[in-house]
């Protein structure tokens, strides 16, 4: 039997945490190539990324966008797409992208 990850996980996750709401109140994605769109997503301004080395501890702090992988058009581009979070009142420009093999991923974002 397959699980339908998105259905059954990331799409429930979605509609209770995440940023979607009236018009004008959801993420808008921007790609490099063709016209913005509203996408939905889990946002977290303070994401903790901790690298584990013996020698050194390294703990970072980044904005992160939950997403679900199929609500894009094309796959997100590391580098060049951008994303506005509303509830934050800023654009962020997508570093990296961070599948999560299930339909997921984590957006992780730079200030701009």
């Amino acid at each position: 039997m397959t699980i339908d990850w998105d259905k059954a996980v990331l799409a429930p996750l979605e509609k209770v945490f995440g940023e979607g709401g009236p018009e004008g109140s959801r993420i808008k994605f921007y790609p490099f190539e063709g016209e913005p769109y509203d996408i939905d997503g889990i946002f977290d301004a303070a994401y903790r990324d901790v690298t584990l080395d013996p020698m050194v501890a390294v703990n970072t702090t980044c904005p992160v966008l939950g997403v679900r992988l199929g609500v894009f058009r094309l796959e997100p581009v590391p580098g060049d797409d951008q994303v506005y979070i509303p509830r934050a009142g800023k654009m962020f420009l997508v570093k990296e992208v961070r599948p999560d093999s299930h339909g997921g991923a984590k957006l992780m974002l730079g200030e701009m």
